[in-house]
This record gives C-alpha cells, structure tokens and sequence, in this order.
C-alpha cells in the first residue's frame, strides 16, 4: 500500500491551496481505485515479458532466437554485470504482486455487488498464481509467506515445492470461484475485457501448464492436475489466447518497439541456431519471424558472437510496430502440452501426433501463415510426427521451442524441461546454460541470513543449479 498512499498524497498536494495546506482538492482521488491497480498490473506483466531490454529479460537470447551486435555480455550468459535477476525479481514483487495485492484489498470497499466481487478477487489471484509462477521457476526457493508486508524487509524464503502445490491449490479455488454469469472488471481487464468465460478458459489452461512443469519430479500430481484442467475446459483455438493488445500510443505500446524502435538501437539480430533450424526445416515462419539478409537470404550471428548488425536477419517489423500484442499463453502451447500428455500417458484424449499437428498449425496460423502452409510443413518427413528424428521429447521439445517465438522466458522454461534443441555454447560463455536466475544482489546484502538459507537450501546460489521440477 505504501506505493498507493504516496501517489495519493502528491496529487493531494499539486492540488492544494498554497495558503491553506488543509485544503483537499474534490477532484484529486484519496486513493486509487482497485480496478486501476489491476489495470496496471496486467500491462506491467505483460510488458516485463516482452521486454527486449538487456537489463531484465535476456531469455530470447539464452534460448538463441536473438543473437547481440555489439555487446555481447548476455548472450554469454552474464547476469551479473547489469544485476539482471535484480531487475526481474524487483518487477514483479514491488510493480506486479503489490499492486494486485493493493487491489485485492480495495475490491470489498468498492461500490458492486458481492457476486462481482468475488469474480474480480478470482481474477486478481490467477495473475497472482502466475507471477508467483513464474518467480519459482527462475529462482526456485522465494519469499512468498512472508511477501508483500511493509512491515518485514527481510522475508523468509519458503521452500518451492510447498509454493507450487499452495499455488496450484489457490488456482483450483479460483476457478471454482468464477462465475461467468455475472461480470468481473469490465474494460479495465486488459487481457480479456471483464469476460469471465475466457478467464475460466485461462485459469484452466494455465493449470494445465504448470501441472505439466511437475512432470518429471511428481508425476501422480502431474496427472491429476493435468487431466482436472482439461476435463474443465481448456483453450479450444487462437481465439481464446492471452494476448495482451497494445495501441499506437505511448505509453500503452509493445515494449519491442520502445526497446528497438523508437530508441533508435542496433542491438540485436536473428541467431543462426533458430535461423539454421528454419531454413532446415522449410518452415513458413521464417520470413514472419525474420527480415532477409543483407544477400537477400536469411542468416544469423554465432551465439555469443559480435554480429554485424547490416549483414544478418533481424526481428521482422510485424513484432517491432507499436501495437504488436504480446502472447502470454496460447492454443498452440496448450496443444503441444496435450501432445507431451499423451506421451505420458495421461488421459487427456487424442493422440500425440493430433494434439502436436494442432499445436503447429495454429503457431503458423497466428503468426499469418495459412492451413495448406501448415499442412505442407506438416508433411515433410523431417516434421511429420512419425518420421521426425528422435524421441518424442526432441519432437516436440524443438518444435516447441520454434513455436514460442518471442516469448523468451516461456522458450527457456520449455528447453529446461525438454533439454531440446540441444543449444550450441556461446564463444565466450561465463558458465554452463544457465537453468535458473541467482538471488539479486539486493537480497545478498540486505536480506543476507535469509538469501544463505535459501541457498543452501537449493543446493548453491549459481546459474547451474537445477530447481526442484528440473530432473534430466
């Protein structure tokens, strides 16, 4: 709350009579509505996401989709230099998590029936499930229990299994909790317009993945919880994706072209891993995820290596314009998970090759290819799920991996579980591939006896140590 009441008082202040300091101005607020802190919550989350700003989110290139001109310090995989986990870990407790707790605590004093209440309290949780979510699978063990109170700065780090379970635990309730008979936040629900339906959908599709995430380390929780989501109803189509929409108009626009664009930068161009890959494969994608190269072709720099910026391939223009959305879950991600499903034998119906065509042709699809372009790369023996070269996990591991196209963090998680495509070592790399974030260097000095625990905990503070879910 304490970011709330300090904005309340400087507007309270600007609006006062300078004479009279007692004063209140009628118009300026005493407090911010809950429905603008969910507001922002949603565009902050959906921002650090598709952020292409080296100082946070570097998962396009650990995951060599994008490759560095200049400074290579990244692509390398050094977190350090810029205090990168810093960044990340900062984002969603102190601009995410704040501020959809601050909403969940106004909603009961906001005028609206009890029945919209309860939905907009469901919602507010699922984003909280999934920023939870995705700080324990970059870090493993972190402050939850403790988390968010302005009265303690030195939280206690809990163990990550227990959050997961307590996490899922919380989405179930959720879902049982939403009631599409009756509204939610209306048009201040940037991702779906106040339409509980598609929230259910969501929550579902959402559990289904972070269900999947246990696959290896607790398979009997993996497949209850894999099969009670989609047995509820999860994504059917590229209708029902998460994409968070921006405008032409700073400053609600796709932080891409902030980063590339309109700052003028020459940082980034494709890499020649997934570049390699695309060209292999005959895969339509490739001109919707590239520009042609300086010989009118397409290529990419080493990774790790200094690229000429005006030589290779860059980030086509359709995810560098201002409203390009950006895609927090989708149909094809949930499909390729019913694939993996399958594999596992989990009782999710279809078969592996089904659920792996649909996952594909709705990747091609969304990103403005056509059926008969997805049915012809489908047909090549080199894709054809019976004919692709190794295990079902490579399969679908690296068509996965090609379909989760600038979704950077979502790409790592999936190469972490999967371990295909088998990434090449960057040139200069400071360590093995890193399979999670170190503690910032805030909780090393300031929350010190706390961040030791955890640490040892985990099994050591270091880019190689794998989390709990990270078996193979």
């Amino acid at each position: 709350m304490k970011k709330i009441i300090i904005a309340a008082f400087g507007l309270v202040l600007l609006g006062s009579c300078a004479k009279d300091f007692s004063n209140k101005d009628p118009k300026a607020p005493s407090i911010v509505p809950s429905y603008a802190l969910f507001s922002s919550a949603e565009k902050t989350l959906s921002n650090q996401l598709a952020s292409a700003n080296v100082n946070s989110g570097i998962f396009r290139l650990i995951v060599q989709h994008w490759q560095e001109t200049t400074y290579t310090d990244e692509s390398n995989y050094d977190l350090g230099t810029r205090n990168i986990p810093q960044n990340w870990w900062l984002t969603y407790y102190r601009d995410v998590l704040e501020d959809l707790q601050a909403a969940k605590d106004l909603i009961p004093t906001d005028v609206g029936s009890a029945d919209v209440q309860k939905n907009q309290l469901a919602t507010v949780d699922i984003l909280q499930v999934y920023t939870y979510y995705i700080l324990v699978a970059t870090f493993g063990n972190i402050p939850y229990s403790e988390a968010l109170d302005i009265d303690n700065p030195f939280p206690a780090y809990d163990d990550a299994a227990t959050i997961y379970a307590e996490l899922l635990a919380r989405l179930n309730d959720d879902i049982t909790a939403l009631d599409p008979g009756n509204e939610g936040f209306g048009s201040a629900d940037l991702l779906y317009n106040g339409d509980i339906a598609a929230w259910v959908k969501f929550a579902n599709s959402l559990k289904l993945k972070m269900g999947m995430l246990l696959a290896d380390s607790d398979p009997g929780t993996a497949k209850s919880t894999v099969e009670s989501a989609v047995a509820a109803g999860v994504f059917e189509s590229d209708d029902d994706n998460a994409l968070f929409y921006y405008t032409t108009s700073t400053p609600n626009v796709n932080p891409v072209w902030t980063d590339l664009v309109e700052s003028g930068r020459k940082d980034f161009v494709a890499c020649a891993t997934i570049v390699d890959d695309l060209k292999g494969l005959n895969d339509p994608r490739l001109s919707k995820y590239f520009t042609v190269d300086a010989n009118g072709g397409y290529s990419g720099g080493d990774p790790g290596a200094s690229s000429n910026y005006a030589t290779f391939s860059k980030p086509t223009e359709t995810i560098t314009t201002p409203d390009f959305p950006y895609d927090m879950l989708d149909y094809s991600e949930v499909e390729f998970l019913l694939a993996e499903a399958v594999e596992r034998g989990m009782n999710v119906g279809g078969t592996a090759a089904a659920h792996y065509d649909a996952a594909i042709t709705a990747s091609i699809e969304f990103w403005g290819g056509s059926a008969a372009d997805a049915t012809a790369y489908l047909a090549q023996s080199s894709v054809n799920y019976a004919t692709a070269a190794g295990t079902w996990k490579e399969k679908i591991g690296v068509q996965k991996w090609i379909a989760l196209y600038n979704r950077g963090f979502d790409a790592w998680t999936e190469q972490r579980r999967f371990d295909y495509p088998v990434l090449k070592a960057p040139s200069t790399a400071l360590s093995d591939y890193p399979v999670r974030y170190t503690y910032p260097t805030n909780e090393q000095n300031l929350n010190a006896l706390n961040w030791k625990t955890a640490s040892s905990a985990i099994g050591g503070d270091e880019v190689t140590t794998k989390l709990f879910w990270d078996k193979f």
